[in-house]
């Protein structure tokens, strides 16, 4: 994971959502987007890091960055593979 943010095409905000339904957000944005083009998703689950990580591992979408903010809230960078 890189320190520079990278371009975003499309971004959606899971604030306030628990496990799973971040992940499931993300999976039907991603099924619109194209090849290449990057996903943020804006969370406030405090295991979204994690389930973050797995899922892209587990599907092959590339995780290029992950932010915390300073309001507790983390935003996930998702690149479609």
């Amino acid at each position: 994971m890189t320190a520079e943010l990278p371009h975003v095409d499309q971004e959606i905000d899971a604030r306030g959502l628990n496990c799973p339904l971040p992940i499931l957000r993300t999976k039907k944005a991603l099924a619109r987007l194209d090849s290449g083009q990057v996903l943020a998703v804006r969370t406030t689950d405090p295991h979204a890091g994690r389930d973050f990580q797995a899922f892209c591992q587990q599907t092959g979408n590339a995780l290029l960055a992950q932010r915390m903010h300073d309001d507790g809230a983390q935003t996930h960078y998702v690149q479609r593979r």
